[in-house]
């Protein structure tokens, strides 16, 4: 098993893992069978920027079981540090590796988070297309208090190993680490919009573009509203080159 104190690399104060897709699913399953609790989160800059605005989100991913390098922007930042990352290991592409996974072993799975009606959607599009892996239950982001207690409830008693929680970068984090002891032994990560994907109510973008580090533009092509969102990747990018000089002179 790869030591991931060993081949982690630091990024604005977040240690994060130079991992291979391989070894990321490979260490998920080690959790999964270990009978504890785990939280993984998928890295990028935007979730980076947050992280140093928000002190609790940077604690939560500085705790985290494994942290992977999903953004192209956490590439580009291994680079610049002189510590590359052997590759992109993206929530997406993780999440279905997991899924197939937990087909083969029979895998208790959850799926929490989007809008009504499209986690179910996307479980059952890959359930019919990809694999049918064992569904532990599904419910969207929005509950209250009482709902959230039947929620972890059901989590539980499932016997559910493996937990996709999609409501956005830092709230699933956040949920993940305050029901962390709660939740049984689960990976529980957080997945983003990654159910809209799976669902079809939302593309990724063509093979060559992810390749090429632009799948970034093409989401903006697709939600122009993200214009916003991507304005933060120069300040990402202005920030790794500070704490570059600071740390290292």
């Amino acid at each position: 098993m790869i030591d991931l104190v060993k081949s982690a690399h630091e990024v604005l104060d977040v240690e994060i893992a130079a991992v291979t897709m391989e070894e990321a699913v490979a260490l998920c399953a080690s959790m999964a069978e270990s009978g504890r609790p785990h939280c993984i989160a998928t890295a990028n800059a935007e979730m980076l920027m947050i992280a140093r605005k928000d002190g609790e989100l940077k604690h939560i991913l500085q705790r985290c079981d494994l942290v992977v390098p999903d953004g192209a922007g956490i590439l580009w930042a291994g680079e610049q540090l002189h510590t590359p990352f052997p590759e992109r290991v993206t929530g997406a592409d993780l999440t279905e590796r997991l899924l197939l996974l937990a087909e083969e072993k029979q895998w208790p799975v959850y799926f929490l988070g989007g809008a009504p009606g499209v986690a179910a959607e996307a479980a059952a599009h890959f359930r019919a297309e990809k694999g049918n892996f064992p569904l532990a239950g599904v419910h969207d982001g929005y509950f209250d208090r009482e709902e959230e207690k039947k929620i972890i409830q059901e989590i539980r008693e499932s016997g559910t190993r493996l937990l996709l929680v999609g409501m956005g970068v830092p709230k699933q984090e956040k949920w993940l680490s305050s029901h962390k002891e709660e939740l049984g032994p689960v990976v529980g990560m957080g997945i983003g919009g990654v159910f809209d994907i799976m669902a079809g109510r939302l593309q990724r973008a063509p093979l060559w573009m992810q390749r090429h580090r632009l799948e970034w533009a093409y989401r903006l092509f697709l939600q122009p509203s993200r214009i916003g969102r991507m304005m933060a990747l120069p300040k990402y990018m202005a920030a790794v080159r500070k704490w570059k000089k600071e740390r290292h002179g």
